[in-house]
């Protein structure tokens, strides 16, 4: 068993976990796949079979009952990792808009350079996004800014959703009381991080928007992000004692 386990949470990703799980296979770095999904009526879950097959004790498949939202798919991971005792756990998207290749580096400024969370930064050197919409790109980025401006915080990429961990941070929150579930939930894990003073470096990659499958992000979740982010700064000033 790797120390660092990759999570990554399906819902009809048919076309692309294959792959995925192949080139983080591929890696000189040993990594372990977790894939966490949602009922997906796709096959998705064969597939994931499948490459646990010709990769055992590398790939591992979690199955839920319905699609219950991204953030408890990760909640769900981090439970998992922490109780095999993994000691880096990063989370990815299956689609390819995070690169297999930029995890050793992630993983490298938690093991080595001592960060507790390192984020793969689309906006820490310029706006580094390829093939969204220049709508979607004002909006993620001024996001950040949102983000910035009411909690402090001084991560360009608050939004982000391609993060390692150390293990240690994630048994300091008490992830039972993560309350977001879409955009806002990499919000919420990044302030609750930043809240209790682990060191967040930010790492620049590139971000390509997916080629195959259907994109989740809708307006309901942007719309939680948004007034997600004042519910949060708020329980921080006046309600410090049950905020973690």
């Amino acid at each position: 068993m790797s120390d660092a386990l990759v999570i990554i949470p399906t819902y009809n990703e048919i076309e692309n976990i294959g792959n995925i799980i192949d080139a983080v296979i591929a890696l000189p770095d040993n990594f372990d796949i977790l894939v966490i999904d949602d009922a997906s009526p796709d096959g998705t879950q064969d597939v994931v079979r499948r490459k646990m097959q010709q990769h055992p004790d590398r790939v591992h498949l979690e199955c839920r009952e319905g699609k219950l939202g991204l953030g408890t798919a990760y909640i769900h991971g981090f439970k998992w990792a922490l109780a095999k005792g993994f000691e880096y756990i990063i989370e990815m998207d299956a689609d390819f808009s995070h690169n297999p290749n930029d995890l050793p580096r992630l993983l490298k400024e938690c093991k080595e350079n001592n960060a507790d969370m390192a984020i793969g930064s689309r906006y820490v050197s310029g706006v580094n996004v390829v093939n969204w919409p220049m709508g979607r790109v004002l909006m993620s980025y001024f996001a950040s800014a949102y983000v910035r401006f009411i909690t402090g915080m001084k991560l360009r990429d608050s939004t982000a959703g391609f993060v390692c961990y150390r293990r240690n941070v994630l048994e300091a929150i008490n992830l039972d009381k993560i309350r977001f579930k879409g955009y806002a939930f990499q919000i919420e894990m990044k302030f609750k991080t930043h809240f209790l003073k682990f060191r967040i470096v930010e790492v620049p990659i590139v971000f390509v928007n997916r080629q195959l499958g259907t994109s989740k992000m809708n307006s309901s979740i942007f719309g939680e992000a948004l007034f997600g982010v004042m519910k949060l700064k708020l329980g921080s000033i006046f309600n410090k004692k049950n905020f973690i």
